[in-house]
């Protein structure tokens, strides 16, 4: 059974994803959610993404932002994507198939029913998994979860996969420059939020080439270390987290290549 949402804006940040832009598209629309728009934020594609894009526009509501000047990064191309959505909800995710486009709908739904603010679709409660993953790559996300969750008050403030209420997610991130807007959301300072999480399985790209490696795993991990440094340990959560959720029988949770 189709669930049928109004005003829902999709967002996706793209750079060189031609492999994935026309399966991602169609698993959406298999989905069941009924999307006002989905848009792609292209910072500069050299692959023919752009194009890829352009093309799907024939027979769905699908727009493409293209900005000349990447300034901020991902949190500036999400930014850009939120600030032109005509959505009321907005559902954030990566063009790489590692966020499960089936379980957009579950994303949704707490927030049409109006029971939370923001979802987080979650690797590490009960339900939740990485596989394929390598052990190096397992110990530095978990511990980066890990050093986040006094602060951010989630299992998973790392992940990109989320849905929230645009006014809120204009509102906190606003000053976002980094590329894990989801905690820069989650600790910003301002009346409290709801936040529930669902479990998803994560998985790598099946194509296309990843930009995840352990130099660059390295260095983010140093970075945001100091990141967390400078932040007070006394800095006051501005979230109120509601039990984590487990999807109910016959949702299912897409394994996507």
């Amino acid at each position: 059974m189709s669930l049928t949402v109004p005003s829902v804006s999709v967002i996706v940040p793209t750079i060189n994803e031609v492999d994935n832009v026309e399966v991602l598209v169609q698993r959406l629309t298999e989905s069941g959610m009924v999307f006002d728009e989905i848009i792609f934020v292209d910072d500069g594609s050299t692959d023919g993404t752009r194009e890829s894009i352009l093309a799907c526009k024939s027979n769905t509501r699908v727009r493409l932002i293209e900005r000349r000047e990447a300034k901020l990064g991902l949190a500036g191309a999400v930014i850009a994507g939120a600030q032109a959505a005509h959505g009321n909800l907005l559902v954030l995710m990566d063009a790489d198939l590692s966020h499960p486009p089936a379980m957009v709908p579950q994303l949704v739904e707490p927030l049409a029913a109006g029971r939370a603010d923001m979802v987080i679709g979650s690797r590490y409660i009960r339900g939740g998994s990485t596989p394929g993953w390598p052990l190096w790559r397992k110990v530095m996300s978990r511990a980066a979860a890990a050093m986040s969750y006094p602060l951010a008050g989630v299992h998973d403030s790392m992940c990109g996969f989320f849905a929230i209420r645009r006014s809120v997610f204009l509102e906190r991130a606003s000053r976002a420059h980094g590329f894990k807007i989801a905690f820069e959301v989650l600790v910003h300072r301002g009346p409290k939020i709801r936040v529930l999480e669902i479990p998803i399985t994560f998985r790598d790209r099946a194509r296309g080439v990843s930009k995840m490696s352990f130099g660059i795993a390295v260095l983010f991990a140093l970075g945001w270390a100091a990141a967390l440094a400078r932040l007070s340990p006394f800095r006051r959560v501005s979230t109120v987290t509601i039990a984590a959720a487990v999807p109910p029988v016959g949702g299912g949770v897409a394994i996507d290549a």
